[in-house]
């Protein structure tokens, strides 16, 4: 958010003759940059879920215990109908949404298939 601020000010207050340029800048930053910024957020909460992962294996002495579990927890998310929005997402154990493709990227947690992976690895 601070690097979107900055490049909003540069581009308004830098003078000169490309002034139409500065506008069409400033737009697209406007636009590109809380994307960007989201997109970073949710990488960065996806590696800590990952790094969350391997800490508790090392408490639970085995990662085969937590991987289990994590598999357990998935397969009853998949039977029982989930009361949640996009808003609480962050608050789940795991994702309650099903996201694919393009929409993944903006996930807050890692698929579980990819967590049990780097588990057993």
């Amino acid at each position: 958010m601070v690097v979107a601020r900055m490049a909003q000010f540069a581009m308004i207050f830098s003078g000169g003759e490309n002034r139409r340029e500065n506008i069409v800048s400033f737009l697209a930053t406007l636009i590109l940059a809380p994307i960007a910024a989201m997109l970073i957020q949710t990488a960065i909460s996806r590696s800590r879920e990952f790094e969350a992962d391997r800490i508790g294996a090392e408490i639970a002495g085995t990662p085969r215990g937590l991987a289990s579990a994590l598999q357990r927890i998935e397969n009853v998310q998949r039977g029982l109908p989930m009361d949640a929005n996009p808003t609480t997402a962050h608050m789940f154990i795991m994702m309650p949404f099903s996201k694919r493709g393009l929409m993944s990227l903006f996930s807050t947690h890692p698929p579980t298939e990819e967590r049990i992976r780097r588990l057993l690895a």
